[in-house]
């Protein structure tokens, strides 16, 4: 199998182009017709020497997925269904509004931590997505959205991006080049149902990626049925741990809570919220569920959501409340990548 090329850096391949005795700066020229033109066919670089667009096809390959199905929202949501060269299925989507195109990518197809009220961990974890096959979903993004447009990424399609952190991590260097796509880093947003470990790593990375925790509730004994993984990771130490990374980056971390009725979204979790979180420089961000997974869970009426957005606010938290997006279309984390195994398993069976 050929390695993919959007595995280097620019400076890995432009050391391999140095050691064939081609000029360094063919590296910047080959990046650029991949990520800033789309050109994703060696032939079609028409300024390098056809001697050099031989051996790279010889050498690498450029595309490892492919796209099986996309649908769009009647708010312009797309989600775009992906599968991999060993017929993993992942998922992306294209958020637009009047000021950015953002853009939803998978770290894994899969996930380990089966959050109860997430479908990417139905059928568990299948393997690590390779940094390669994560800047091809970008690519995708890129090739769906108007004009090409894309201003701002978020690590929260399927799968623990902590799980499988040095892959992200070059991805997102990639990402941050000049070369590339020239993302800032400060638009880019890694999502973590909690792991402490990759916090900590994260905090010593230099790079100003913007850091989102699911949280989903203040008291252990419900996060852990939500989350298995408070289990391993309680909330008294995921806490410290995301002061302990304020501490040191000087940066803001968001807490995601998501608002589910009976379970997270009355007056004393509020209350717990605030005792937890007041002082520390974060932010809410409340997501009134999306329908998803295997459970019975409903979001609150929107005078309730309201209701626990404003007590926040009041005892000063910073709050945003996230607009639904794409709900026609399964948009929420793992639903249509999940619809998608269901039908192609029926398939076969019918088959």
């Amino acid at each position: 199998m050929l390695k993919n090329i959007k595995e280097l850096t620019p400076k890995e391949l432009g050391d391999v182009l140095s050691d064939w005795n081609e000029p360094r700066f063919r590296a910047d020229q080959i990046f650029s017709w991949i990520y800033k033109n789309g050109v994703l066919d060696f032939n079609r670089m028409s300024n390098l020497s056809p001697s050099l667009r031989k051996r790279l096809k010889e050498g690498f390959s450029i595309l490892d997925l492919e796209l099986i199905k996309k649908l769009e929202s009647s708010d312009g949501t797309q989600k775009l269904i992906l599968r991999t060269e060993d017929k993993n299925i992942i998922e992306v989507a294209v958020i637009p509004t009047d000021q950015r195109v953002t853009g939803c990518i998978s770290s894994q197809a899969g996930c380990a931590w089966a959050c109860s009220f997430c479908a990417s961990g139905i059928g568990g974890l299948k393997r690590n997505l390779a940094s390669a096959e994560i800047l091809e979903e970008i690519l995708y993004i890129k090739e769906n959205s108007v004009d090409n447009r894309l201003t701002h990424l978020v690590f929260m399609g399927t799968g623990e991006p902590m799980d499988n952190y040095d892959n992200v991590m070059k991805a997102i260097r990639i990402i941050n080049s000049p070369e590339t796509l020239n993302i800032g880093a400060r638009r880019i947003t890694i999502s973590t149902c909690g792991i402490i470990p990759g916090i900590k790593r994260l905090s010593g990375e230099g790079l100003q990626v913007e850091l989102s925790v699911s949280l989903h509730s203040p008291d252990d004994l419900v996060r852990s049925q939500l989350m298995p993984v408070n289990k391993k990771y309680p909330l008294k130490n995921l806490i410290l741990a995301c002061k302990e990374y304020i501490q040191k980056t000087n940066r803001q971390v968001t807490f995601e809570y998501c608002l589910v009725e009976g379970i997270n979204s009355g007056l004393p979790e509020a209350q717990k919220l605030v005792t937890m979180l007041l002082g520390l420089n974060c932010k809410v961000n409340l997501i009134p569920f999306n329908p998803a997974g295997e459970n019975n869970f409903a979001p609150p009426g929107k005078i309730k959501v309201l209701l626990f957005r404003d007590y926040l606010i009041k005892h000063g938290l910073n709050v945003t409340l996230r607009k639904e997006r794409g709900r026609d279309i399964d948009a929420a984390c793992g639903q249509l990548r999940l619809r998608t195994q269901n039908e192609r398993s029926e398939n076969k069976n019918n088959a």
